[in-house]
């Protein structure tokens, strides 16, 4: 499993890390996230994430630790990887994220939140670069 890497900005820019507390949530780097109660959640399914974890823990954070996280543009690209076949999924088609670890993209189209910018292949696995518009 692969979370969402920054891969490029279409200004060259280098995303600024922010720092802002997390839920009782186990960070994995690369894991979108969302705000939900003042803390950091997991994006997971049809929820577009606004963060993505810039951190790594082996272990649960303490609601409201603090954890280092770049804000989600509609001008990035992040390189994840599928969790399931891309087979009919094309590129330009947006699709849903893994329904529990914020870290893939699934092969669901219906209210997908993660537009396909390329991929190397359509098996479970696959190198995927997406964007969050």
């Amino acid at each position: 499993m692969r979370g969402f890497i920054p891969y490029q900005n279409e200004d060259g820019r280098v995303a600024p890390w922010e720092y802002l507390p997390c839920g009782a949530i186990t960070p994995k780097l690369g894991m979108a996230l969302v705000q939900s109660s003042g803390n950091l959640a997991i994006a997971a399914g049809t929820t577009k994430p606004t963060y993505i974890s810039m951190c790594e823990k082996s272990a649960a954070c303490t609601a409201g630790d603090i954890i280092p996280v770049v804000k989600v543009q509609p001008d990035q690209v992040f390189e994840t990887t599928a969790s399931a076949s891309l087979s009919g999924v094309n590129v330009g088609d947006k699709v849903t994220l893994h329904a529990s670890n914020g870290c893939q993209v699934t092969g669901t189209k219906t209210s997908g939140v993660a537009t396909i910018v390329a991929k190397d292949g359509d098996g479970a696995g696959s190198r995927v670069l997406v964007r969050f518009d």
